[in-house]
């Protein structure tokens, strides 16, 4: 409903995400001619994962060989469910962007011969300097601006509403097409701050019927200090690992993947005791500022002192799952939604394993220019007025409008009765039919909570969102996980510890009260069969 604290406006792209990709989407599609509209829940250009840290970037010289051997390691390495064509594509486009980012003045090193060296991109410069091209380009900037639900009508998306965490105020945004940036979904801690995904870009696109892929490949936990959230597991290739009697364990080798057995074992504790210079040890706080600040405000010196670590779920942020593609544009099942960066399923680019790391940040540059591009051709060619759309908002669970009952949404408890579910390694991580079955009935349970009515707060009207979300994608993957019965990748099934060559397909989920599975063929499947054959010969 509009009342006096409503802000309206129209634009003819609207994105949803102020993060690497939700930058590229805007700056993108403005290029083509398009007004366009950013909303962030934070502020752009210091908010998410990226600004406060650093990130490595997929760069392969474009030597033929080099690139092919680079594509078809990946496809192996993914469990055949990649495309060539797309990691071709996404090796092309982010040396282009980069060397944007270059002309717009960040301070790549160069080597003894002057040819820069962009492998790796400083967080804070990164993201300011992506501030200012958008504003350079005309991009209108809602800070502090998290999107609440989409609006609809018969010819498809149309815009969004959401509210201002500062004021107070609602804003509706119409808009002929917009792009889902807003990140995946993350299960990192007991509490949920701004910057903590949790999945309402993913609940909202489902609301107005769009598909989600490769969900059951969201198993995926990074290592943390006990007492913190940060998750930058690359710098444990700098520590050694010790138990709580200070037996050394194993040191600098990145062979994370003993890191939960291990915890399930005893206490884990790390110290960087491999930076053993002044050198290196400034490289690091410089790569990855973020890492440190936890640490320090805890009064630990990460080089010399012992800290406890342990696994945080990051669910599908580090994961693979999020909307399906149809399209090179990264346009949606849905006309006028398109998906960027972590909201846009990587298994194209990535397979059956993680997103993580230098994948992820080359995904959200490419993903994000793809989805701006394609926005604005579609938004400039639909021949319709935004403004004078008739639109509806689609929000369901955890919304006003979408209240079934009258009972206040308490997020706070739904929160770690999900959390009980998706975060303990025995569950998640140790997977095993009749142990996902019984906490997937416990999550389809809790739907009733979040059918009631937010607080009349702007924290409890937008936590009740972020709660809504988390459920809905803890629900995607356990359906997905029970579906896909076998290993493969980051998804495993004690039952299935095999891989199941006819299997080699993506997982299609869709629904939101009910959740439904299709699968959609891949082009590589049949190379797997091929190999597969060849090994058994």
């Amino acid at each position: 409903m509009k009342t006096e604290q409503q802000i309206s406006a129209t634009a003819d792209v609207l994105v949803l995400g102020g993060g690497p990709a939700g930058a590229w989407a805007a700056w993108s599609a403005a290029k083509q001619g398009a007004k366009v509209i950013v909303a962030d829940k934070g502020y752009l250009g210091t908010s998410g994962a990226t600004a406060p840290g650093g990130t490595t970037l997929l760069v392969v010289p474009p030597v033929a060989k080099l690139r092919d051997e680079a594509a078809q390691s990946r496809l192996k390495a993914g469990g055949y469910l990649p495309e060539i064509r797309w990691i071709h594509r996404v090796l092309d486009q982010v040396e282009h962007n980069l060397e944007l980012v270059e002309q717009w003045g960040y301070p790549f090193p160069k080597d003894a011969d002057g040819t820069p060296l962009r492998t790796h991109l400083h967080g804070p410069q990164y993201m300011a300097l992506m501030r200012k091209a958008l504003r350079k380009a005309g991009v209108k900037i809602f800070d502090q601006s998290p999107a609440l639900e989409l609006l609809q009508d018969e010819y498809g998306v149309g815009g969004a509403r959401g509210i201002n965490r500062l004021n107070g105020k609602r804003w509706e945004v119409k808009a002929n097409a917009v792009v889902i940036a807003t990140g995946g979904c993350a299960f990192l801690s007991k509490g949920l701050g701004c910057n903590v995904l949790t999945g309402e870009g993913l609940l909202m696109s489902a609301e107005v019927g769009a598909e989600l892929s490769g969900m059951e490949f969201s198993r995926q936990y990074a290592p943390s200090a006990a007492f913190g959230s940060v998750t930058r597991g690359r710098m444990l290739a700098w520590a050694s690992l010790y138990d709580e009697h200070g037996n050394k364990l194993h040191s600098g080798d990145r062979t994370f993947g003993s890191l939960p057995n291990l915890l399930m074992k005893g206490k884990v504790f790390a110290r960087l005791d491999l930076a053993d210079t002044e050198e290196k040890q400034s490289f690091l706080r410089n790569a990855h500022p973020i890492f440190f600040m936890p640490l320090e405000r805890a009064g630990i010196n990460a080089f010399t002192d012992l800290f406890e670590l342990t696994l945080r779920y990051e669910g599908t942020m580090r994961g693979t799952g999020g909307l399906r593609l149809t399209g090179d544009d990264c346009s949606t099942t849905v006309a006028g939604l398109y998906a960027a960066g972590d909201a846009a399923t990587r298994e194209k680019v990535t397979g059956a394993v993680s997103g993580g790391g230098a994948y992820n940040a080359s995904w959200a540059i490419c993903s994000g220019t793809w989805a701006g591009e394609g926005a604005a051709r579609y938004a400039l060619s639909s021949g319709r007025d935004a403004a004078s759309r008739e639109l509806k908002p689609a929000g369901t669970f955890g919304t006003e409008d979408g209240a079934e009952n009258g009972k206040a949404i308490v997020s706070q408890d739904i929160n770690q009765a999900i959390q009980r579910e998706v975060l303990p390694l025995p569950i998640n991580f140790v997977r095993s039919e009749p142990v996902i079955r019984q906490s997937l009935d416990r999550l389809h349970a809790l739907l009733p909570e979040v059918s009631g009515r937010p607080e009349a707060t702007v924290q409890g009207i937008v936590g009740s969102r972020e709660t809504a979300g988390m459920l809905s994608v803890a629900r995607w993957i356990y359906t997905a996980a029970l579906a896909r019965q076998e290993t493969r990748g980051l998804h495993t099934l004690a039952e299935y510890p095999q891989l199941d060559p006819e299997q080699t397909h993506r997982l299609i989920v869709s629904g939101v009260r009910n959740v439904h599975i299709g699968t959609e063929a891949v082009p590589h499947a049949n190379e797997l069969k091929a190999a597969l054959k060849g090994v058994h010969a």
